[in-house]
């Protein structure tokens, strides 16, 4: 490549940075915030929509191996915690770099932050299989249950490094404001996923084994696509010269990731309690919470994409010191999530039994599957608030406050309900148990909001005040 080419390139670059950064800080927020949500959800549904097509044909093989699919939370755990620490972590700091416009800071972040996760990944592949019994049966394997669990995990272990990669680099692009090219990658991994599963299952006879391979392997694809596209759109190119791990660099990481990561740790938690709570009741128990958690997973992946069409724009917002779009695009993002999660919420309650049958047409996993899927279906609009505001409390540096709000919905509440629940109602506890801790949660969340929220409206009026004096002293 010739000099005059590099330097058209370069330029190039710079004009996309540019463009990014007044799209970010000056464009009408709702319909900014939209399209940067619309290809995360559509990235998160397809996944949500994997994730149940994965279920269906799992569970033509047993209830076992259906109940096997809720046990492997416990190794997607470590791998999702790793890359949405890492992701998050440096995906905060690279949008807050940007909105400032310091784009070294902004590099180092992302190359250093890459090269972490797979060192990571490499570290859970190697001890998640060293000590794979014991975790399957610490996850709630019963004895019928833990031979597939242990294939499943077994396999799906080998391909952390590049599966908490992909996480990564999906939250730095989004971060940065391409959740579209994220998307494609994203959705492409998805849908051969879809397409190679069955084929593996039942046409090379591999049994839950099949569906761990196709996993890892489509897992694989989707990352190379993404190395590409943040090398090729991304605003932060990756190199080996930009990795230079710090102390300053790993704070900055850990003011971003370490809520995610309690987050992600406390879903396990919350996943191997439920599911020891439900082994004592059989493995259509088993069954029915992994169902249950893979269909209100649907909802939640919508918020998920609300809130990840917020912090872009949250971040460089703060970075410019726009603190009143922070405040409008809090309001429009909780509005929009708690709206889709009520309509979503009412469909699968209306049609819970349906749904279960559609994943094991077993009459025990089909009577408490669809229990318990009501009752979360009347508690999932709550979780819009602290979804949100646990989003705004991560990206504008709130790490206690986000950690603890985090935690509360799947651990610090729901260990204690499950335990308490459990061993007062029975089997009825366990189902029970969830929406308990949303409703907790939501209650938690409102001080939280109104505490952060008049911070920047206090910090807004003071920046207004601060322009209008430099306008009046220009004139």
């Amino acid at each position: 490549m010739t000099s005059s080419i590099k330097a058209a390139f370069a330029k190039k670059a710079h004009q996309t940075t540019e463009e990014k950064y007044h799209e970010m800080i000056e464009r009408p927020i709702a319909p900014l915030i939209t399209s940067l949500a619309i290809p995360s959800i559509m990235a998160n549904l397809v996944t949500a929509l994997y994730n149940l097509v994965d279920m269906y044909f799992v569970g033509h093989i047993s209830t076992a191996a259906s109940g096997a699919i809720g046990i492997s939370f416990v190794a997607m755990t470590a791998i999702q915690a790793t890359g949405f620490y890492f992701g998050q972590g440096t995906g905060n700091a690279i949008s807050r770099y940007l909105g400032a416009q310091q784009q070294e800071k902004a590099n180092i972040m992302a190359s250093t932050g890459l090269v972490c996760t797979f060192v990571v990944g490499l570290c859970i592949a190697l001890l998640g299989n060293i000590f794979i019994e014991p975790l399957c049966i610490l996850a709630g394997a019963t004895s019928t249950i833990l031979p597939y669990a242990k294939t499943f995990i077994g396999i799906i272990l080998c391909g952390a490094p590049w599966m908490a990669g992909s996480i990564l680099l999906n939250m730095q692009l989004r971060f940065e404001g391409e959740s579209l090219f994220s998307m494609l990658a994203i959705t492409t991994g998805a849908v051969l996923n879809a397409l190679l599963t069955p084929l593996l299952i039942f046409g090379f006879h591999l049994g839950i084994a099949g569906s761990a391979i196709s996993t890892i392997s489509c897992e694989f694809i989707g990352f190379v696509l993404l190395l590409f596209e943040a090398q090729k759109i991304g605003l932060t190119p990756l190199s080996f010269k930009w990795v230079r791990p710090t102390t300053e660099l790993f704070r900055e990481i850990n003011n971003g990731g370490v809520p995610s990561f309690i987050r992600q740790l406390m879903l396990g938690i919350a996943t191997t309690l439920l599911n020891n709570a439900a082994a004592p009741f059989g493995d259509a128990a088993v069954a029915a919470m992994a169902i249950v958690q893979r269909i209100t997973g649907f909802a939640n992946y919508i918020q998920i994409g609300i809130g990840q069409g917020y912090q872009p724009v949250l971040g460089y917002n703060i970075g410019a010191r726009h603190h009143e779009r922070v405040l409008e695009g809090y309001t429009f993002a909780l509005r929009a999530a708690t709206i889709c999660v009520l309509i979503i919420g009412v469909g699968t309650c209306v049609f819970a039994p349906q749904l279960i049958w559609i994943f094991r047409q077993d009459p025990d996993v089909v009577a408490i599957g669809t229990l318990t899927l009501r009752v979360a279906s009347f508690s999932a609009a709550l979780t819009g608030v602290a979804m949100i505001t646990n989003f705004m409390l991560q990206t504008s540096g709130h790490v206690w406050g986000a950690s603890i709000l985090g935690a509360c919905r799947l651990g610090l509440v729901l260990g204690p309900a499950v335990v308490i629940m459990t061993h007062f109602f029975g089997l009825l506890g366990v189902q029970l148990a969830q929406p308990v801790a949303d409703l907790i949660t939501f209650f938690v969340a409102i001080p939280y909001a109104k505490i952060t929220l008049s911070q920047f409206n206090t910090t807004a009026k003071v920046e207004e005040s601060i322009r209008e004096i430099q306008a009046w002293i220009w004139q």
